[in-house]
C-alpha cells in the first residue's frame, strides 16, 4: 500500500508530499504493470488458451441467466412496489458488499474499519452471493498486479465474453495459478470477521444472499413466496453478478482514458452507475489505493464509507492530492481530461 498521510479523517496526500509521491507513487502505480510484466511471456497476451471448462459452472451460470430472460419478461414488477423497491435496495446491500467490502476495504486496504463496520462489510458481501472474501481478494490482487496479461484472471484482452463471465467457465491459465500463490494474503487472514466470513462462506451466502431477501418480502409485506423467489434469486442476484463482472468487461473496453491512456482500463458512466461507484476504472488503476475509487465524491459507496467515517467506523481513508492527480492526468492521459481544455496539447506534457 502508499503510504498514509494523516490529515483529518478523509487522509489527503498534501503538496509537501507531493514530490516523494511522484517518484514513488506516479512510478509504482501507473509504471506498476511495465515494470512487472517485462518478461515476454507478460507482454504478449495469447489469442487464447486451450484449457478444461468447468461444466457445473457453465451449467449452473446458463440455467440461472436463462431463468432471468424469463423472468424480466413474465415477472409484473407494478403488481408490488415495495418488492421491486426491495430489489433495489438488495442490489445496494449487495454492491456496497462488494465496493465499500471486499474491493476497497480487503483488497486494497483503502482505508480502516473498526470490527462493527466490518461486520457490516462482511454480511453485505455474503448477500452477494460470490466467492468467499479469500478468493475475491486474492484474484483481484493478481488482476492489478497482472492487468491484461495471461495472469490476469479475467484477461480483457481476450475478448468480452472471456472478461465478463468466460472466465468463470473454464479452469484458470497456469499463469494465473502461478501468481496467485504468490500472493500476500496475511493482512486478510489476521482479520478474525473475514476469517470467520471465509470459514462458513456457504452458509452465509445462503442465508443473507437467498433465505433473508426471500423470506422478508413474505412476511413483511405480504409477498406470494413464488414472486418473493423470482424477484430475489433470478433478478436481483443475476442483475448484481452481471453489475460486478461490467467492471472486468465493459470498464475494459468502453471509455475514456484521462489518466492513463496506456491502461485498458477505462471510465464508463454506465458501470458507474450500475456499480455504485466503480465505473472510474481508469482512475482505480492508477490509484487504486484511494478509497473513493474516482477523483469525484458523489457515489454511493464512496458517501457511505464518509458516513462510517464521521461516525468513527471507518479512518484513515486515503486519497491522492488534488496536484497529484492534475499531474498524472496531463502526463499520461488520452486528453479527454477537463484539465486539456485549458492547456493546449501537446504543450501540456510534461518531459
Amino acid at each position: 500500500m502508499e503510504p498514509n498521510i494523516l490529515s483529518t479523517d478523509s487522509k489527503t496526500l498534501t503538496e509537501k508530499d507531493l514530490q516523494n509521491e511522484e517518484s514513488s507513487i506516479t512510478t509504482k502505480t501507473i509504471d506498476e504493470n511495465d515494470k512487472q510484466n517485462r518478461s515476454e511471456s507478460y507482454i504478449k497476451t495469447e489469442g487464447w488458451f486451450r484449457t478444461e471448462p468447468k461444466w457445473f459452472n457453465i451449467a449452473n451460470i446458463s440455467f440461472f441467466h436463462l431463468c432471468f430472460v424469463y423472468a424480466c419478461f413474465t415477472f409484473n414488477f407494478f403488481e408490488n412496489l415495495m418488492t421491486t423497491a426491495w430489489i433495489y435496495g438488495m442490489i445496494i446491500i449487495a454492491g456496497f458488499g462488494v465496493t465499500g467490502g471486499v474491493h476497497r476495504f480487503w483488497t486494497h486496504q483503502s482505508y480502516k474499519a473498526k470490527w462493527q463496520l466490518r461486520t457490516i462489510l462482511a454480511t453485505c458481501y455474503a448477500a452477494a452471493g460470490m466467492n468467499d472474501i479469500f478468493e475475491w481478494v486474492r484474484d483481484h490482487r493478481v488482476h492489478h498486479k497482472y492487468t491484461d496479461t495471461n495472469a490476469d484472471p479475467h484477461n480483457s484482452n481476450r475478448g468480452f465474453f472471456f472478461s465478463h463471465v468466460g472466465w468463470l467457465m473454464m479452469k484458470k491459465h497456469p499463469d494465473v495459478i502461478r501468481k496467485g500463490c504468490e500472493i500476500d494474503m496475511s493482512d486478510v487472514l489476521a482479520d478474525p470477521i473475514a476469517v470467520f466470513s471465509i470459514k462458513y462462506s456457504p452458509i452465509l451466502k445462503f442465508i443473507f444472499a437467498f433465505l433473508l431477501p426471500v423470506m422478508l418480502p413474505v412476511y413483511a409485506w405480504n409477498e406470494t413466496w413464488s414472486r418473493a423467489f423470482v424477484s430475489q434469486i433470478f433478478i436481483r442476484y443475476i442483475l448484481v453478478l452481471n453489475f460486478t463482472w461490467s467492471v472486468n468487461s465493459v470498464a475494459h473496453i468502453w471509455g475514456s482514458k484521462p489518466y492513463d491512456e496506456h491502461l485498458n482500463a477505462t471510465e464508463n458512466l454506465f458501470v458507474n452507475c450500475a456499480t455504485v461507484g466503480e465505473g472510474s476504472h481508469n482512475y482505480h488503476h492508477v490509484f487504486p489505493w484511494d478509497y473513493k475509487a474516482s477523483e469525484f465524491h458523489d457515489f454511493v459507496t464512496t458517501n457511505i464509507i464518509k458516513f462510517f467515517s464521521k461516525i468513527g467506523w471507518a479512518y484513515d481513508l486515503k486519497e491522492a492530492s488534488e496536484k497529484l492527480i492534475k499531474t498524472v492526468a496531463i502526463n499520461r492521459g488520452d486528453g479527454s481530461h477537463s484539465l486539456w481544455k485549458a492547456v493546449p496539447y501537446p504543450a501540456s506534457k510534461i518531459e
